[in-house]
């Protein structure tokens, strides 16, 4: 029954993450600040309550809510996906095996660089768009394996923009990788095409 509950409540997880953001999106077109506040309640609860949270049992019992400073409009962009070089991405886990990704483009962001886009290659195919910013391993900055803007097979997808071709990256919304509460999880880090040289000072930090 273990083995059967903890599916069961991982499933949920996934379907109330999914939830969420056909909200935030739905949201996003008229308030992108309403939904990143909805964003921030909903995943505090998830984290809080969910038996599939990724806290550790021993932090569970002083969580207080996951740092996120207030939403600013001046990180969301609606991007085209530009054409890249072909390049893979192997990442070993301990319990999914190599996780396979290819990058398909780029975004290219004002004043702050590019990014690389990745696809899954394996079942499920997904978008994945990680970040590592210039505090990442810092005191009172973000983890320093960087955070997720984009991993739609996991369901965090802001949706397409307003123009045709583009996708919506709002850095208001990058979170922490589960590995960053519990370090059994074994997650996809951001390689150097997903570095940038200066702090995004929003987004999900890390307290350590």
């Amino acid at each position: 029954m273990t083995d059967i509950q903890t599916a069961v409540d991982v499933a949920d997880w996934r379907r109330r993450v999914f939830a969420l953001y056909e909200l935030v999106r739905e949201l996003s077109e008229e308030e992108p600040a309403a939904a990143h506040a909805a964003w921030v309640v909903e995943r505090d609860a998830l984290f809080a309550t969910h038996p599939s949270t990724p806290l550790l049992a021993e932090d569970r019992d002083l969580f207080s809510g996951l740092p996120v400073p207030e939403y600013d409009p001046s990180w969301r962009f609606e991007l085209p996906i530009e054409d890249a070089l072909p390049a893979d991405l192997d990442v070993e886990t301990g319990t999914d095996g190599v996780v396979p990704f290819e990058r398909i483009g780029v975004v290219r962001m004002p004043d702050l660089g590019s990014l690389d886009v990745w696809r899954l290659r394996t079942y499920g195919g997904g978008l994945f768009v990680p970040v590592k910013d210039a505090s990442a391993g810092r005191p009172g900055g973000t983890y320093g394996g960087g955070r997720y803007l984009l991993d739609t097979i996991k369901g965090a997808d802001l949706g397409q923009g307003s123009r045709s071709g583009t996708v919506v990256l709002d850095f208001n919304f990058a979170y922490n990788p589960s590995c960053a509460y519990d370090p059994a999880w074994a997650c996809p880090l951001a390689p150097p095409g997903n570095t940038v040289g200066i702090e995004i000072p929003v987004g999900e930090r890390y307290r350590g």
